[in-house]
This record gives C-alpha cells, sequence and structure tokens, in this order.
C-alpha cells in the first residue's frame, strides 16, 4: 500500500476572507480590503452600525421619563440624593466618571442654564461650592472637573433636564483603561459614598 501525502491547498485563510468574492457565508460576498481607496493599517474595526438607533433616539428619555424630576419624588438613598434644596438639589451620577460624580439639578424641568431663574442660578452656584468642600474632607480629593454639557449635541446625556457636573480628581486616576479597554475602574460603589457625603453634608441653616 502506498502512502500518499495530502495535497497542499491552494489558498490561505486569510486568502479565502480577502481574496476575490466568493460565496462564504449564504451569498453574501465579500470584498477585498486590498482593493479600498485607504492605505491598511494596523487597526481592528468593530463596526456596529445598531447602535445608531441608542446615539440618535434611544439615550434620551421622554419627559415624562426625566429621571431628574422623579428622583426628588423618591427617597433620598433610593434615589442617590446627598442634599436638597429650596430650588435645587444633589444626587450621584448613576455613571459615573470618578467616584463622588455629582450632579447638581434644578427642580424645575428646564434644558439649558440660560432658561434657569436667578435664584436657580444662585442656588446650583452655592450647592455646587457646598459639594466642593464636602468632597474635599470626605475623599481628599485633588481638584475637580466642573460643567455643564447643553443639549444633546453637546454630549449631554438628559439633554432635556438642566445639570452640572461636579467629578473629583486625583493625581494618577486616569490610566490606560479608558483608552485601551474603553473601561473606566470605579473602586466604590455608590451607596457608600451617597452615604459618605450626604453625613458631611453641612446642616441647612
Amino acid at each position: 500500500m502506498t502512502e500518499t501525502t495530502p495535497a497542499e491547498p491552494t489558498d490561505t485563510p486569510w486568502d479565502r476572507l480577502s481574496g476575490s468574492p466568493q460565496d462564504l457565508a449564504g451569498g453574501v460576498q465579500v470584498e477585498n480590503s486590498g482593493d479600498f481607496a485607504a492605505v491598511p493599517d494596523a487597526f481592528q474595526r468593530l463596526w456596529t452600525p445598531h447602535r445608531m438607533v441608542y446615539i440618535q433616539d434611544g439615550q434620551q428619555p421622554h419627559k415624562d421619563d426625566c429621571p431628574f424630576c422623579i428622583a426628588p419624588s423618591m427617597d433620598d438613598e433610593k434615589a442617590l440624593i446627598v442634599a436638597r434644596g429650596k430650588h435645587a438639589y444633589v444626587l450621584l451620577n448613576l455613571f459615573p466618571y470618578n467616584s463622588g460624580h455629582l450632579l447638581v439639578c434644578p427642580y424645575r424641568h428646564v434644558a439649558t442654564y440660560d432658561e434657569a431663574t436667578v435664584e436657580e442660578v444662585a442656588e446650583i452656584a452655592s450647592l455646587t461650592q457646598v459639594a466642593m468642600r464636602v468632597l474635599k474632607a470626605t475623599s481628599r480629593c485633588d481638584g475637580f472637573n466642573i460643567g455643564m454639557n447643553q443639549g444633546r449635541i453637546a454630549g449631554a446625556g438628559i439633554a432635556e433636564h438642566l445639570h452640572q457636573h461636579i467629578v473629583p480628581r486625583w493625581a494618577l486616576d486616569s490610566n490606560f483603561f479608558p483608552i485601551i479597554a474603553g473601561t473606566k475602574a470605579i473602586p466604590r460603589l455608590l451607596g457608600d459614598v451617597r452615604r459618605e457625603v450626604a453625613e458631611g453634608w453641612p446642616a441647612a441653616s
């Protein structure tokens, strides 16, 4: 009996994927990326066109479901509220950039800063100052990012309800995670941070 050597394949897996169009998956024709106009590079692409539904529409809640309108009607602990004023209140961001990331919101459902009343603007500013002092005392942070994203095009997660971000920062709090893995490490639980900040908030005079 003569032993035969298996024939060498005439193409490689790469040829099968990037060569001439072939019937690879139920009649779907594959284009050769080497024929595209751009110069190939070392990056891989994850194409996610289905996320456009979320980006274009799904992120913004209906007015009747606004979380910043609903939160004040809830228990402070459940709503992550740390302090309530007359015209505005302070709560933890449910999706924080850093531990202790706070939001200052007017009770009234207004979208942009120029729509806020003088009283609302004054109390938002006052609550922001107190929040900074409390965070410095409770977390020993080294600095802050403070600001507002006005409108969906500017990146506002909840564009229809005005809110100011207060993000505590520490030296070396940024690392490779957000850049390489698209992940932010948050070392403390929201409930623990809420309790600490609320307990450190000065009593209303």
